[in-house]
């Protein structure tokens, strides 16, 4: 029960205490009072009326001394008027059934008025004549009485309710300062730091609300505190300092995390860029000239390649840039390599280096199972190539298998997927996620999608998404994804939940995002709980969408996910406004736990401390090891999902009959 209902019931129970107490006082003492005024009314009227008829007792006149008693009888205040002679005998006699009207039986009977009586002495000369007996009628006192108790009651009555309304208002406003605490306290719970400008006036409540500012102040610097110590992790492991790209670390987990993807990348593009004189611009103008030119050279392959969501861009050593973009179909290859070194010409112009001849560019492509050294060795002689072609010049070399295959061609690719959504040609793969702590515990599960083809070939994902997202086919294929997911019967899956990745060319999309709040108002029953998953880079790139979507998808009781987790190097207090179900540790982090010693688990132990801080469950995705599973289960990480539990399957085939 609330403070306020407490304080109200007790209020009121002080004051029906006060109210009986001055109600029986009240009633007792009006009852006193008539009492008092019937016993002394029935003397006078004996005295008077002794009086009266003393002279008429003298000459025997029955007559007059009857229309006497008549006329005192006869105002009805009386219930008997009796006249007797000397030896008690009756000479008149009148009396008064007791009729009371407009008064509660059962009030008569509760309030008992003992009516009195009185007498007087007829006289006849000197010598006594007889007596007068009266006795007074009730009925006037207890309708006195009664119209008295019920304008007490309704007296009482109407203060009581102008007392609890009044009374409410204001304790409601003294008690306000109590449900900003409250607010403020649930605010905590939510990470959001409310703090209260404005001071209530009572003292004690002021002393709450300083407390309440400072434990806010407190818990907000501690959160702020697991964010730094994370990031700070992150970028003495995986940040080029000057530049604030990937180092070369970071560059080879996240090549081979996903070379290591066995249901994925088949083609990509990789690229070495190499600035010239870079020692010699340090000699002679100082290392600060360097780390700006560095520094220019690092946004211009930000913005170069900024439409790859999925690329990784680093600084490997000294004047050697890397750039990798998986999935990127080859014949982009020439088109990025070409924009750099017309880039790196301009910068030329600017005159911030010693020479004109800034750099070179060299690009690797494949179209197959690769290895990340032999990438770097195409792509080096490629770079070799370049600097054979002159100053500022860019060179491509393909990697491919022996084989009289033709890669496709961009437009071929187009017609291939336009006819694959056209004929629905997609089947959807699911991997489960379980607990940590019990493999036999799902959460819920991913679906893939992939093409097959007429010949009975399928093509991943991985192959098909980079161009779909070029062309703008991302959100069809989407649709067709979550389309297929409404349609299972949650009663017939192994958890209730499904995970459906949404792509940021989706999220971009205002029809897909009307779809999706329509679908959801009209999901049956039996439809699974759909989580729907970003990755964390487009979540960052587009976060005021990605906070839109999830307003109404909670709205329906559906979910939000992150993928990917620390593989963009953004602030983590994203995390707070979007505020996703979970979120999963990127592969490229799980895959450096096979090593002994190895310092990815204290940036995956930092990023699960930022993440449980806020009430975020963390998921660990590609766990092939024990050694994984049980560094994992060390640093606290609540699921997985990955080899070691099972593979992707068709998710007809998980159904239950």
């Amino acid at each position: 029960m609330t403070l306020y209902r407490q304080v109200i019931i007790f209020t009121f129970a002080l004051f029906l205490i006060l109210f009986t107490g001055t109600w029986f006082a009240k009633l007792e003492i009006t009852r006193t009072f008539l009492l008092d005024q019937l016993e002394s009314h029935a003397q006078d009227t004996a005295t008077s009326l002794g009086l009266s008829i003393t002279q008429h007792m003298s000459a025997r006149d029955t007559a007059a001394i009857e229309s006497m008693i008549d006329a005192v009888f006869d105002r009805g205040y009386y219930m008997v008027v009796r006249l007797t002679d000397v030896k008690d005998e009756v000479l008149i006699d009148r009396t008064l059934d007791v009729s009371i009207e407009n008064v509660p039986s059962w009030f008569i009977r509760w309030v008992r008025l003992e009516t009195p009586d009185a007498s007087a002495q007829v006289m006849a000369g000197w010598n006594q004549a007889g007596a007068i007996y009266v006795k007074s009628h009730p009925g006037y006192a207890y309708k006195t009485l009664w119209e008295d108790v019920v304008a007490t009651t309704l007296w009482f009555f109407a203060c009581g309710i102008f007392v609890l309304v009044a009374g409410g208002f204001g304790l409601r406003l003294l008690l306000r300062p109590l449900r900003v605490v409250e607010r403020q306290a649930d605010a905590i719970c939510r990470k959001e730091y409310e703090i209260q400008e404005r001071l209530p006036r009572t003292r004690e409540f002021r002393r709450v609300v300083e407390a309440m500012n400072r434990m806010t102040y407190r818990v907000k610097e501690m959160f702020e505190e697991q964010i730094v110590q994370a990031e700070g992790l992150r970028e003495r492991a995986y940040t080029d300092l000057v530049t604030g790209l990937g180092n070369r670390r970071y560059f080879d987990t996240q090549i081979t995390a996903r070379l290591d993807r066995q249901d994925s990348i088949t083609k990509g593009i990789l690229l070495l860029v190499k600035l010239n004189d870079l020692d010699k611009l340090n000699q002679q103008r100082g290392f600060q000239a360097g780390d700006q030119f560095l520094k220019r050279v690092a946004q211009m392959l930000k913005e170069t390649t900024s439409h790859y969501a999925n690329g990784v861009l680093a600084r490997l050593v000294g004047g050697d840039f890397g750039i990798f973009l998986p999935d990127a179909p080859p014949w982009d290859a020439e088109s990025i390599a070409g924009g750099i070194a017309v880039e790196l010409r301009r910068l030329a112009s600017e005159k911030i280096t010693v020479t004109d001849n800034i750099g070179y560019v060299g690009a690797a492509t494949y179209e197959n199972t690769v290895t990340l050294s032999r990438m770097l060795s195409e792509a080096d002689r490629a770079l070799t190539m370049a600097r054979q072609k002159g100053p500022n010049e860019w060179n491509v070399c393909t990697i491919t298998e022996e084989t009289d295959a033709m890669p496709l061609g961009q437009q071929q690719w187009k017609g291939l997927l336009v006819k694959a959504l056209r004929e629905r040609r997609f089947i959807h793969d699911a991997q489960s996620v379980v607990k940590m702590s019990d493999k036999s515990r799902f959460l819920h599960l991913e679906v893939f999608s992939r093409i097959l083809f007429e010949d009975g070939s399928i093509m991943s994902a991985a192959v098909f998404m980079p161009l779909a997202e070029r062309l703008g086919l991302m959100s069809a294929i989407d649709r067709i994804a979550i389309e297929e997911v409404m349609k299972l019967d949650r009663n017939r899956l192994p958890v209730e939940s499904v995970a459906v990745n949404i792509s940021p060319g989706s999220l971009g999309d205002d029809a897909f995002r009307e779809w999706i709040q329509s679908s959801l108002k009209t999901l049956p029953g039996t439809a699974p709980r759909i989580i729907f998953e970003f990755s964390e880079f487009s979540a960052v790139q587009h976060l005021d969408l990605v906070k839109d979507v999830s307003l109404f998808v909670r709205e329906h009781g559906h979910g939000i996910g992150l993928d990917h987790y620390g593989q963009s190097f953004c602030n983590l207090g994203y995390l707070k406004s979007i505020r996703p179900d979970y979120v999963k540790i990127d592969r490229a982090y799980t895959g450096e736990l096979k090593e002994k010693d190895s310092d990815s688990r204290f940036f995956i132990g930092s990023l699960c401390s930022v993440a449980h801080s806020i009430d975020v469950m963390v998921i660990a995705e590609g766990v092939e090891t024990e050694q994984q599973l049980q560094v994992l289960r060390e640093l606290n990480v609540d699921a997985m999902q990955g080899y070691i539990v099972d593979r992707p399957r068709p998710i007809r085939e998980m159904l239950r009959k």
